[in-house]
């Protein structure tokens, strides 16, 4: 060592170099790199996300519709339950962090693709009304209830509340930024999120269930007959057939995905009590 032109470096400028701060470049690639990741993974099975049946919760997070069915598949404990992953890697989020409790608490995304003609290609996610590519890159959002997703630079340039794509009216609360960032959006959407509670609704803006059944609860405890017992009994009988169970649902993609769950979790079910009856 020495007489080669170069130097040795000292201790200090080694430890200084290796505690040296990220750069602000840095940091931007490395939040892009994770906003990239979870608009394309989703997080309660780490598989890839498939857009097309996407949902969404009110803190605009996204997840594969058929995930959340599995979560509200009755089994497991809700703070144990937890999603299988076909590519065996570790999910990034357990089912009860979600807080979802019912398909109330979602809402289907309807994101738009496009495909240049002539070519043979899947297209492109993009916002209808700017053609701007939906992802990392673009900030976007959806409207409740409708779901309809764009850019948020389409959706400022709009003058009514009304949906560019199917004129549903919305109001400007339910104007969800997807996998936000900032401090601010994160903080109006909690606080849109307890404003709805208050009023027994969900973020899809439907009724809140549970609240009905608590107070419902509350009077038969009090000697106090609900007058939709009767219709609630009739909800809470169990059906031994899978198709009984999902013959009430009339939009065909969310039967067919519902059914295919069901089938899965009778499996399971099925080994498991082999399993117990080996043993």
């Amino acid at each position: 060592m020495g007489n080669d032109g170069g130097s040795i470096p000292k201790r200090r400028e080694l430890v200084k170099d290796a505690a040296r701060a990220p750069t602000v470049s840095e940091l931007k690639a490395t939040a892009h790199e994770s906003l990239n990741h979870a608009w394309t993974h989703d997080p309660l099975t780490s598989e890839r996300l498939d857009l097309e049946n996407a949902v969404s919760d009110w803190r605009g997070r996204l997840y594969n519709y058929e995930s959340i069915l599995k979560g509200l598949m009755p089994g497991d404990s809700d703070d144990t339950k937890t999603t299988e992953s076909a590519n065996g890697e570790s999910p990034e989020a357990t089912f009860a962090s979600t807080g979802i409790k019912s398909l109330r608490d979602i809402v289907k995304l309807k994101v738009k693709r496009y495909t240049s003609p002539g070519t043979k290609e899947k297209g492109i996610w993009a916002c209808p009304v700017t053609l701007k590519e939906l992802g990392a890159s673009t900030k976007s959002v959806y409207l409740v209830p409708c779901g309809h997703v764009f850019a948020e630079t389409a959706i400022k340039q709009i003058h009514e509340e009304v949906c560019p794509e199917c004129s549903e009216p919305f109001h400007s609360e339910d104007i969800i930024p997807i996998l936000p960032t900032e401090k601010s959006d994160m903080e109006r959407l909690a606080a849109r999120n307890e404003a709805l509670r208050a009023k027994g609704l969900t973020h899809s803006l439907k009724k809140d269930k549970s609240s009905s059944k608590k107070k419902r609860k509350a009077d038969e405890a009090n000697g106090t007959r609900s007058a939709t017992g009767e219709e609630d009994t009739a909800k809470a009988t169990p059906k031994s057939a899978t198709s009984h169970r999902v013959s009430g649902i009339n939009n065909a993609m969310t039967a067919s995905l519902t059914a295919k769950v069901l089938a899965e979790q009778e499996e399971r079910n099925k080994r498991r009590k082999l399993a117990a009856a080996g043993n």
